[in-house]
């Protein structure tokens, strides 16, 4: 059924989409509902985050109001489903938001939007890549004695990944599935127990990380801003949900159901695992208490999964901190699969819409988007022999500075898709639910306008790049305080935004060569 009346005046010149065959559509009916959940929690990696990032969040952040900030960020983010939800009952596209915005803003917004989203999916692909070579690096010596340089390990997970990926999607959600059960239940488990002993306290103090009070202790640029972007960091990926429009099964009614599910999912696990933890250290003074918990050699944070995984045997025991060890790693890897995937149907879907080259399009045997996949692993493989040759840190450049980068370009995607509903339904009157495509868009591009501010001020300890790292978090005018960062912090913060530029005057100059596939809702 076509929806041309339904894009910008000024797109419905487009021609007409080119014919579907095999080797150019994705296979239908391969992800139930389950299967969408699980590539994105899997994104998420809950245990990395709650090894990397919560710890941090503590400790910088806003203390124990750190577990409610993940509350707040959770609530921001339902609120801007809506919209996105409402938007899948009319689109049906692997490109997810470059369709969304393309259908509401026009060709030259969706395409920016693309190219933005194509980099936030590449560059979180590549920070986690960095961390679990660091991770098995550790884990080998320590277990077998086996020391080999991290990009070793890097590079050999780069190419299972592409593997699964090109294999089928299904195949992937299936193994993604096991791995999450088994990540998500040992979490519960150390939270509960926590919390039911009562910690060193005695007892858990909901307020200490749930109120209002609690959760903006330190101000938007000061603890609250700091805990907000690492909690924020801990969501990238559910927006995928969308993404398996095309191979889901019923995607009108999977896509918004997954959409709430996996926020809502995302949103317990790691407010409930945060407070478990913040229980059983203690809310007062915690901050110093994770400062030394974590601390390798006088250095504080030099080791945040400590806090964990302290935690875990004093509450639990030493038999799952081992177990630990190797569930952060099949986090990591179920990660990687994911963003892989995510990525690679950004690519196909440009190609099939003639903004990149025509051959991304192609699918295999399998029906999945063989060409695509081909190079983000290519690009993943560039990476790695990059930072060999420059001799980046697997964590301290490869990690920190490309997962910062994709918070700032998920972020800004996330508003232009907001912005992109109300334009989009003013228009065509299909939907009049005045929450749906009005209320809920337009506080939800509060809600992330403010993360972005927030995101962008502190930007300087999400990504490592203060102008003077020995002050941090530091106070104004120290060299780590809000916004002062140095020339390569401001690179990666303006990059999103040139690439947004870019990807809006290529749209703009290759109108001719691109088509309704674009915007095209495949399944009526």
């Amino acid at each position: 059924m076509s929806q041309r009346e339904n894009l910008p005046e000024s797109d419905q010149v487009l021609g007409a989409p080119d014919p579907e065959t095999t080797d150019t559509t994705l296979r239908r009916g391969t992800l139930g509902l389950l299967g969408v959940i699980f590539f994105v929690v899997a994104a998420a990696a809950p245990l990395a985050g709650m090894t990397g990032a919560f710890p941090v969040a503590v400790a910088l952040g806003n203390g124990a109001g750190a577990a409610g900030m993940y509350v707040a960020v959770g609530v921001v983010l339902l609120i801007f489903s809506v919209g996105y939800a409402t938007m899948s009952q009319y689109v049906t596209n692997t490109g997810a938001f470059f369709a969304y915005v393309g259908r509401g803003l026009g060709i030259g917004p969706g395409v920016g939007s693309a190219f933005v989203s194509v980099l936030a999916y590449l560059a979180v692909q590549w920070s986690v890549i960095g961390f679990i070579g660091f991770q098995l690096k550790l884990q080998f010596v320590a277990k077998f004695g086996i020391d080999l340089e991290w990009w070793v390990y890097s590079l050999a997970i780069v190419v299972i990944v592409y593997l699964l990926s090109a294999l089928s999607v299904d195949i992937g959600a299936k193994f993604l599935g096991v791995l999450l059960t088994f990540e998500v239940l040992a979490l519960i488990i150390v939270g509960a127990a926590a919390i039911i002993d009562g910690g060193a306290e005695g007892g858990p103090n909901f307020s200490a990380s749930f109120s209002p009070s609690a959760i903006m202790q330190g101000g938007l640029t000061g603890g609250a801003g700091i805990a907000f972007a690492f909690a924020l960091a801990s969501f990238i990926g559910f927006e995928a949900t969308a993404i398996y429009g095309e191979e889901s099964k019923d995607p009108k009614k999977t896509v918004p159901r997954a959409t709430y599910i996996s926020v809502l999912l995302i949103t317990a696990l790691f407010a409930f695992v945060g407070f478990g933890l913040v229980t059983g250290l203690g809310a007062t003074d915690i901050q110093n208490k994770v400062f030394e918990a974590t601390a390798v050699d006088g250095v504080p944070l030099a080791d945040p999964s400590a806090m964990l995984f302290g935690l875990t045997t004093h509450f639990v025991g030493q038999w799952l901190t081992e177990v630990f060890g190797w569930i952060v790693l099949t986090s990591l890897f179920a990660a990687t699969l994911a963003f892989q995937n995510s990525a690679s149907r950004y690519l196909f879907s440009m190609g099939r819409a003639g903004v990149l080259p025509k051959k991304l399009d192609h699918t295999n045997k399998q029906q999945a988007p063989f060409a695509a996949t081909t190079v983000v692993f290519v690009l993943a493989v560039v990476l790695v022999i990059v930072a060999i040759i420059f001799k980046w840190d697997p964590i301290l450049n490869v990690f920190y500075w490309f997962s910062s980068l994709s918070v700032i370009a998920i972020v800004l995607t996330e508003i232009l898709v907001s912005i992109s509903v109300i334009v989009y339904f003013r228009r065509t009157k299909e939907d009049t639910r005045i929450w749906n495509v009005m209320i809920a868009p337009v506080l939800a591009i509060i809600g992330l306008a403010l993360g972005e501010f927030m995101l962008i001020s502190r930007y300087n300890l999400l990504a490592g790049v203060a102008q003077d790292p020995a002050a941090c978090p530091g106070e104004p005018g120290s060299g780590c305080g809000p916004f002062e960062m140095s020339s390569l912090g401001w690179f990666l913060i303006l990059l999103p935004f040139v690439v947004l530029v870019i990807g809006f005057l290529v749209g703009q100059l290759r109108r001719k060569n691109e088509n309704y596939d674009a915007v095209h809702n495949f399944i009526s």
